[in-house]
């Protein structure tokens, strides 16, 4: 209970016009947008003809420290995947997932044979993938301005929301392994 108690109290915005409103939350969003443009996930264009851009929206979030006070501010860019067509906007969606009973064997294996078990965690891992499909997406919310009037963007790195990301995820962590001999 006490640490329930300690946490600092500040509201999390439900959409971007509230958000807007707060200075931090304002950052946050300016630092989502950099580093998906570092990473060269988009390009501005105009829309071609025959095709649909999907919408997208905000999702915040508070990442606080082990003493529950404020870390950070988070804002992340969601595509709404829910509006994709299939055979539009994407294919194929499958991901291979490990089964937690051979997660268990694995590991049982491990102990067994005194060997050393590691665990990594890739941040951001959605956003790493490539997509194969031509995907275009409206201008995120708030970032509209003259220039971009009338554009959208066409996605070339895979996003959080969108149906095919698992899959550009995976198929990039198994050029990954192969690359290195794991595979």
């Amino acid at each position: 209970m006490s640490f329930i108690a300690s946490l600092d109290s500040v509201t999390i915005p439900t959409n971007w016009k509230s958000a807007k409103e707060g200075p931090k939350w304002r950052e946050a969003m300016l630092e989502e947008m950099r580093a998906l443009e570092k990473n060269k996930t988009w390009e501005l264009m105009d829309l071609p003809p025959g095709k649909q851009p999907i919408g997208c929206k905000w999702v915040f979030t508070i990442k606080h420290t082990p003493e529950g006070k404020v870390d950070r501010y988070k804002a992340r860019l969601v595509a709404k995947g829910y509006t994709q067509t299939y055979g539009i906007d994407y294919d194929e969606t499958f991901a291979p997932v490990a089964e937690m009973n051979s997660v268990r064997t694995l590991i049982s294996c491990a102990v067994n044979l005194d060997c050393d078990i590691y665990q990594m965690d890739v941040k951001n891992a959605f956003l790493h993938g490539d997509l194969r499909e031509e995907v275009y997406m409206h201008i995120p919310p708030g970032f509209e301005t003259s220039q971009t009037k009338g554009k959208v963007l066409r996605l070339f790195g895979s996003l959080y929301g969108l149906k095919q990301s698992p899959r550009a995820w995976f198929n990039h962590f198994r050029q990954a392994m192969i690359k290195r001999g794991y595979i």
